[in-house]
């Protein structure tokens, strides 16, 4: 259904703005990092909680693609629209109230999550948290429409508009960081503006009849029950999965925490560096749920087998380019974020070792798994993933860095053994073919 061109014209645009999607954060912690390490240090927490909330959004749009995809895989364009005026009103209405408690709720809710930073940590995620929190509604919705864009083999929109929203931050945070001396309130303002011109430019450009996918008839709105069962059917399980899933690496960073600035600080670069190696990675996942999504509604599975392997193996090929460029750009890129010696060296340590982890587990353990999400496996990889996360992520993270003593890279060390698993049962899944011939639409 998808020759190599076809393959080609949705991934690397895909790619591209995935990349661009993780130097918001990245933008946000090297120019905040000029502040201070305790700067540093609370935007790296509160983005821990921004990441959670965002892959709910995600969740859901990834329900709403699948549902699209499958009923464009069928030739159905009338029901394929209807699914996205669901995903857009169901998206809208969660963030919105998500944002409210968020609002009400962050002081008790950062200091049960990290009570143990600093006061200068919390006092500046509080700020940050604030400001993030009203960009919510914008994100989750921009994320839906730019998976609904996916959905009908239009990556290139999606591109450009994030190209313009990482323009926007950037500049942002030079204006509000160093012209006006804001800090980590300024990184939040860019972040919020930047993120609201992408979600209305994306809802503009959606409302245009012609296009494959098209919201031109979501006023008035009008629930579906049915529709929104389906997305839902495929978005709560992901949803429960990618939400535990980040508030396992919330508690992960809770024990960070406990090893004080330069350990966080250390952490903070480190998430930030090895986010961008896995973007293709996340790219190409992202396609998988298009390409296999269409193959699954016309019901061809050895086609959609077929995908699912190259697909990974693009994915793995992407990761290993990525991190040699990192690793020979190591010192130069530290040399950015102005960090003291120590937690330099401890930056280094964890960027060489999740080099050698997402190389060796990284692409079979989350590029193959959205396949299966396409194909309606989605308790599996839900159940797997829970599990996985907080028995050797979360609880063995805990006994590695703290009762062993490793400190913060017992934490990814746990992470490695938890994407080893992961991995293992993933590859038997997808070679059980026990996903195959689950009806859904």
């Amino acid at each position: 259904m998808f020759n190599r061109k076809d393959l080609t014209r949705l991934l690397i645009p895909l790619i591209i703005e995935q990349v661009l999607g993780a130097t918001v954060g990245l933008a946000d912690t090297l120019m905040v990092s000029n502040v201070g390490e305790a700067a540093v240090s609370g935007v790296s927490l509160v983005d821990s909680v921004n990441l959670l909330l965002i892959n709910v959004f995600s969740a859901l749009a990834t329900g709403g693609t699948i549902v699209a995809s499958q009923y464009l895989g069928r030739n159905d364009r009338e029901n394929a629209n209807k699914a996205a005026n669901q995903l857009v009103l169901v998206t809208s209405a969660l963030s919105a109230a998500i944002m409210a408690l968020c609002l009400l709720l962050r002081r008790p809710l950062l200091n049960l999550l990290f009570g143990h930073a600093e006061q200068a940590v919390m006092e500046t995620a509080l700020v940050y948290f604030m400001l993030s929190a009203l960009s919510y509604p914008f994100i989750g919705v921009y994320n839906s429409c730019a998976a609904l864009f996916r959905a009908a083999g239009n990556s290139q929109v999606p591109m450009a508009v994030s190209a313009l929203m990482n323009a926007i931050n950037i500049s942002g945070n030079a204006l509000f960081i160093f012209g006006f001396g804001m800090g980590a309130a300024g990184a939040g303002l860019a972040s919020l503006a930047s993120r609201m011109a992408a979600c209305l430019i994306m809802l503009w450009i959606l409302r245009k009849p012609e296009l494959k996918i098209s919201l031109a008839e979501f006023f008035p709105l009008t629930f579906m029950p049915g529709m929104i069962k389906n997305i839902l059917r495929i978005g709560i399980p992901s949803g429960v999965e990618n939400g535990m899933f980040q508030i396992g690496k919330i508690l992960v960073q809770g024990i960070v925490a406990i090893f004080g600035t330069a350990s966080i600080a250390a952490n903070a670069v480190g998430n930030s560096i090895s986010a961008i190696t896995v973007m293709p990675g996340i790219a190409i996942g992202l396609g998988a749920v298009t390409v296999v999504g269409h193959c699954i509604g016309a019901q061809q599975y050895e086609e959609a087998k077929k995908y699912m392997r190259q697909l990974t193996l693009y994915s793995l090929a992407s990761i290993v380019a990525l991190n040699a460029v990192i690793l020979l750009a190591m010192d130069p890129i530290l040399q950015l974020y102005e960090l003291s010696s120590a937690t330099a060296e401890l930056a280094r340590q964890i960027i060489v070792f999740h080099a050698f982890i997402s190389i060796a587990f990284w692409a079979p353990a989350f590029t193959l798994p959205n396949g299966l999400r396409a194909a309606n496996d989605v308790r599996f990889t839900m159940t797997t993933s829970i599990i996985t996360m907080w028995t050797l992520r979360v609880a063995g993270g805990y006994i590695i860095s703290v009762w062993l003593g490793l400190g913060v890279l017992g934490v990814w060390v746990s992470m490695g053994l938890d994407w080893l698993l992961r991995m293992m049962l993933f590859i038997w899944r997808y070679k059980s073919n026990k996903w195959q011939n689950r009806q859904f639409i």
